[in-house]
């Protein structure tokens, strides 16, 4: 088989091989990458873009370890195995998408504000300080160079597992529960501005109400309580977008850091 196909793209059964196993990891990464892999992107953008990355990952790995061609059944393995390796890198970058959106619904919840929603990145309807994070979060790596970092990180996954390689199921749990505990942290981290504000805002309608038991402290409280909230999103928003950026960069540059 493999040589069939090979003799009409000029390219050695080995090669050929190689170059399968490429694609089958990075489009399982694209696939869930961020701003590559959102629900607003269209398929065959999607599959555009995994080809566009595989013709420039491929020549920067070594497929030598490879060897010959393998018999159908060991490369079908293998084919799954590297699907698996993609799928484990995308969800770990997916996870810090996660993380921003969460940020953004904690913020809403504790301000008041989680009735406000709008059209969302994700399936799922979220509030607009979610959709405000999230785009301009998305926004600001792709012109970072997001594409380039998604190059050198799925580059050093190779130096990780190599090819037709299998993930320790172990360290793979590790990994994955680090990954996750992580991400609820960085969420709460980014809206804890807002959860002090809400808290402070909550003291203080409280001790008002038993000051004054007549006023309708709701009615006062509530345009106060947006109104900062709003100012707040202006003041702390660049800093919360730096910190989750920051956190992005570590994970595009050690994608499999706890199986090394």
């Amino acid at each position: 088989m493999w040589d069939l196909v090979a003799s009409l793209v000029d390219f050695t059964e080995a090669t050929l091989m190689a170059a399968v196993l490429t694609f089958a990891r990075t489009a399982a990464i694209i696939g869930l990458a961020p701003a590559f892999g959102e629900q607003l992107i269209p398929m065959r953008v999607r599959l555009g873009a995994a080809l566009a990355f595989t013709a420039l990952v491929f020549p920067m790995v070594d497929p030598t370890p490879l060897g010959g061609p393998w018999p159908v059944q060991r490369f079908a393995g293998a084919l799954l195995a590297e699907v698996a390796i993609g799928l484990v890198i995308g969800l770990g970058f997916r996870l810090l998408v996660m993380a921003l959106q969460l940020a953004g619904a904690i913020a809403a919840q504790t301000t008041a504000l989680a009735q406000i929603a709008a059209g969302s990145v994700a399936p799922d309807p979220m509030p607009a300080i979610g959709n405000v994070l999230v785009l301009g979060g998305l926004a600001i790596a792709m012109s970072l160079d997001l594409h380039l970092k998604l190059i050198h990180g799925i580059v050093l996954s190779y130096e990780v597992v190599g090819f037709g390689a299998t993930l320790p199921a172990s360290d793979t749990a590790r990994w994955g529960l680090s990954r996750a505990v992580e991400a609820f942290a960085l969420a709460f981290s980014l809206a804890a501005p807002f959860v002090l504000a809400a808290f402070l805002y909550n003291v203080a309608l409280g001790a008002i109400n038993r000051a004054m038991p007549q006023l309708m402290v709701a009615f006062v409280g509530a345009p106060a309580i947006t109104g900062a909230t709003l100012l707040l999103l202006m003041l702390a928003g660049p800093l919360i977008l730096v910190e989750w950026l920051g956190t992005l960069d570590r994970a595009l540059s050690a994608p499999l850091s706890l199986l090394r």
